[in-house]
């Protein structure tokens, strides 16, 4: 019989959960979550999976479009930045809430929801948005390792093949490490661009004057294309499964009560660490409006390009370096996520499993192909345009994500009493229709050319 509180076998195709396949079966409710004790400690325990998430919204991919929206534009998209952020933060809160309730990460729910035509399309789907989510990573850590190590692009791609040993190293120690080593390399981008923010000294009134909504941003193409490459750049469909997954890491009771308690500590500890991620964000845009559109390079978008100019134009001959470093963190940390990720994806929605590292080696090797090739044939500038590219590419992905989780969680049969309420389901149901919206009108703009 069911524990009070259990709706694991309410409303779903199959009912329940095969022993030794549970999401991450290696690591599930690993980490203790004290049963006493003061809020300090239950806060610990709850705090990682939420910085986990963050990192694919602070990602090689956010750079290209926050640098390109910054130097164009100033600091207009700071708005969208926001707007993207605050979405983010209830998307993670339900797909938090449904691997508490349901025992089932999204790609499980999906696999026990739909029929098997459906569950296949929305798998290409999502297998589509991890490799564009790694296309940006494998960019952004080449670019990396070229501007601090002067190693040529093509090779630095390959190199970041390597990082399937990292993880397997870092998965071996425990999550509880795999976690340490995110939030320390989220620490170093933290302060490499709090340094940056304080040398370009921006005029505070023009920043917050950004965080205002425009209407241009909708009727000016140009910069409705990278609004739109933000949006995918900072809600990203693959942590929606990854996130759904890894709080299942916590040892909470699996009764009403505990469930509960779970549901509130994991809501917080994603929505601080994705505040994290909103000043990280804005500091690159911040960083880009403040130097360069500021000194009239309006057309700076390629991450080569930035990090040339920061120097001079700020005077401090560190702020390159700093910019350099907090873009190798960027890239190293992502891969953390986006292997979980694809682990979540691939052994929820078929059941399939292989080992880490082909898994890895796949993905990586598909994201490797093209930036090998557009390097060759167009040299660094086709690499930041194939990174602004991908960037839209996941934001198209992302209904595919967003639509179903939202109608689980509001699915009283399989939520039961952890049923979102009203007004929360109006909320996120308009937040899919803004994105699926914005998707249509890049769509008809690009082929119809408005």
């Amino acid at each position: 019989m069911s524990q009070p509180g259990s709706v694991s076998g309410q409303g779903w195709r199959f009912t329940e959960t095969e022993p030794g396949r549970e999401s991450l079966s290696e690591v599930h409710a690993s980490v203790r979550v004290p049963q006493g004790g003061s809020w300090v400690r239950k806060l610990l325990a709850f705090a990682g999976p939420g910085y986990m998430v963050s990192v694919g919204y602070m990602d090689p991919g956010n750079w290209a479009t926050d640098i390109a929206g910054g130097s164009a534009f100033g600091y207009t998209l700071l708005s969208v930045i926001m707007i993207s952020n605050l979405m983010a933060i209830l998307l993670q809160a339900l797909s938090a809430r449904l691997g508490i309730v349901t025992g089932r990460d999204l790609a499980q729910a999906c696999r026990d929801h739909y029929s098997a035509p459906v569950r296949i399309c929305l798998w290409i789907a999502c297998e589509l948005a991890i490799i564009a989510c790694d296309l940006a990573e494998v960019i952004g850590t080449a670019i990396a390792l070229q501007l601090l190590f002067g190693i040529p692009l093509v090779l630095g791609a390959v190199i970041t093949a390597l990082d399937v040993f990292l993880l397997l190293m870092l998965m071996n120690r425990g999550f509880r490490f795999l976690e340490a080593f995110v939030v320390s390399l989220l620490s170093i981008i933290a302060i490499c661009f709090l340094v940056q923010i304080a040398m370009a000294q921006p005029p505070v009134a023009e920043v917050l004057n950004g965080f205002i909504p425009k209407s241009e941003i909708l009727t000016n193409g140009d910069m409705l294309y990278v609004a739109i490459g933000i949006i995918g750049a900072t809600v990203m469909p693959h942590n929606l499964y990854l996130h759904s997954s890894i709080v299942q890491t916590r040892a909470y009771k699996r009764d009403e009560p505990g469930r509960r308690e779970a549901i509130r500590w994991a809501t917080v500890d994603s929505t601080v660490a994705l505040m994290m991620a909103l000043f990280v964000n804005a500091a690159i845009l911040i960083v880009a409006a403040g130097v360069f559109h500021a000194n009239g390079h309006t057309d700076v978008a390629e991450i080569e390009q930035a990090h040339q100019m920061l120097s001079p134009l700020l005077g401090f001959t560190i702020a390159s370096t700093l910019f350099a470093v907090a873009l190798l963190a960027s890239g190293i940390n992502s891969t953390v996520t986006a292997t979980l990720a694809g682990q979540i994806v691939m052994e929820g929605f078929l059941r399939l499993r292989i080992p880490n590292w082909a898994r890895r080696l796949i993905t990586r090797g598909l994201a490797i192909i093209p930036v090998v090739v557009v390097t060759w044939i167009y040299g660094d500038k086709g690499t930041a345009e194939l990174l602004v590219l991908s960037q839209v590419v996941l934001s198209m992905q992302l209904p595919f994500a967003v639509v179903p989780l939202i109608s689980f969680v509001t699915d009283r049969s399989k939520m039961g009493n952890f049923t979102i309420p009203r007004p929360v389901a109006i909320l996120a149901w308009a937040v899919a229709g803004i994105i699926i919206a914005l998707n249509i009108k890049l769509l008809w703009d690009t082929f119809f050319g408005a």
